[in-house]
């Protein structure tokens, strides 16, 4: 086969003079046809360049990457760009010094700390990032577009009394999580979207897309049961204020979306050498190749995990015999091109954190027993148009594992009048802040259009705490 950029690139060759290097060594000395053994010493010699410094073919060449390593270090700001910090009192010290290091980098031109935040990788959880052209992976997240997805019904709400036992089952029936798949997954136009096949990577990850459709993934992902209260007789529904039947799931982008962080993420790490505490922030130039691909695997990642709502609430409406009457979805741990306050068009990283320009419904849940929010936003320029995506935890999923055990939380979900049918100890609702003084944080950020009370819940786990031993 002939030897050409693509094939370096492909075989691990970091972007850069190498690239030229190799192809004029090869022209010169093997006709510019690369075999199978000149394959494998190259992924040997991109992976570590030292080992092929006294190489009589490829010397000048480990030289060249060499350098090119130590040259490229990005250095940081010496002081962040300020930011906004909403319930600062709550908010971990780490979770505050991933955000100075985040407005340190060269492409960074704003920012905001939700009142949920805590620590991630790379960007906090509840962390906004805007960047000029750059699209950094772990500002985005793992579960690429997880989301917030409500349906509202023309129901009684007694239902969740009277009828609790159907509605249990239901969920039993028309819900799976973690690795569980249904046994015939439904189609979806999604998943014959063309980048399946003009993208070589999605390629490999079409079959898993299709096995996890219509799914929710695991740790604090939920589809539940409860009360919707609207409090605004004004809202976008159209409804009059009053308490409606109504059901919530949360969800992301499944195995698919990880595959695609992964993948993209050890991409942005090898085409950018940032200091050790900011390893985690390489970013993709959006002019460059590898940044559109994965600006076009996230849009499908997020599409995706909209498909895999839609399905479990067309399945719930189906067997509930009847329709929604109202709607709201909303995502996170995505990126957008928005304008910001000089008028330039920036990237901006949601990474737990739920849009909030003017006008714009969104859903910010509390925990299994503690009521969420409708919330619309109000557009506030110093958030970057954003709010808090849930209530957040108050402790680490191990701390809360050693902390409680299922008949302390099986006698406060009794307390509290919820029904789950199964989830983890470390979703203990003990385990989360207070979703009232979240939201008390940002009440300059979205006005409240009503609130959802969750009765019946589902999540992953083989622990089940509605009986208590």
């Amino acid at each position: 086969m002939k030897v050409n950029g693509q094939i370096l690139l492909d075989l691990g060759a970091p972007e850069g003079p190498c690239i030229g290097l190799l192809i004029e060594i090869f022209n010169t000395q093997f006709g510019g046809l690369i075999s199978n053994h000149h394959r494998d010493a190259l992924k040997s010699l991109f992976k570590d360049p030292d080992f092929f410094v006294d190489h009589p073919v490829f010397s000048d060449v480990a030289k060249s990457l060499i350098h090119q390593t130590r040259d490229q270090i990005i250095s940081l700001k010496e002081k962040p760009l300020p930011y906004a910090v909403y319930g600062i009192s709550g908010i971990e010290e780490s979770a505050l010094n991933q955000m100075d290091i985040a407005l340190r980098l060269p492409i960074s031109v704003g920012g905001a700390l939700m009142a949920d935040a805590h620590q991630g990788y790379g960007l906090p959880i509840g962390g906004v990032l805007a960047t000029k052209n750059e699209i950094i992976p772990y500002g985005v997240g793992n579960d690429i577009g997880c989301r917030m997805c409500l349906s509202i019904y023309d129901l009684p709400v007694n239902m969740l009394v009277t009828h609790s036992n159907e509605l249990k089952e239901k969920l039993i029936r028309n819900t799976k999580f973690g690795t569980a798949a249904f046994d015939k997954p439904k189609d979806h136009e999604v998943l014959e979207n063309a980048l399946f096949s003009e993208i070589k990577f999605l390629k490999t990850l079409k079959r898993k897309a299709y096995e996890q459709i219509g799914t929710s993934g695991g740790g604090n992902h939920f589809v539940e049961f409860g009360i919707v209260e609207l409090v605004d007789p004004e809202n976008e529904f159209q409804l009059p204020p009053g308490q409606y039947l109504a059901l919530l799931s949360h969800s992301g982008s499944r195995g698919f979306g990880a595959k695609i962080a992964q993948h993209y993420t050890t991409l942005a790490q090898e085409l950018c050498s940032l200091p050790r505490e900011a390893k985690h922030l390489a970013w993709l130039d959006l002019d460059t190749e590898a940044g559109q691909e994965y600006w076009l695997a996230m849009n499908l990642a997020g599409e995706y995990a909209s498909a895999c709502h839609h399905q479990i609430h067309e399945r719930i409406a189906q067997a509930l015999q009847t329709r929604p009457i109202a709607t709201v979805e909303n995502h996170h741990n995505f990126a957008w091109k928005e304008m910001n306050i000089s008028g330039q068009e920036v990237i901006v990283h949601r990474k737990g954190a739920t849009p909030a320009g003017k006008g714009v419904l969104g859903v910010i849940p509390g925990s299994m027993t503690a009521a969420g929010y409708i919330v619309r936003g109000k557009g506030d320029l110093s958030s970057l148009s954003s709010a808090a995506h849930g209530a957040g935890r108050a402790m680490s999923r191990k701390k809360a594992k050693l902390m409680f055990d299922k008949k302390e939380v099986s006698l406060y979900l009794i307390e509290k009048g919820v029904e789950l049918i199964e989830a983890g100890l470390d979703e203990a609702p003990m385990a989360y802040k207070n979703i009232h003084d979240v939201m008390e944080a940002q009440s300059d950020l979205v006005e409240i259009v009503g609130t959802f009370l969750p009765k019946i819940v589902r999540m992953c786990g083989d622990q089940s705490f509605h009986e208590v031993d």
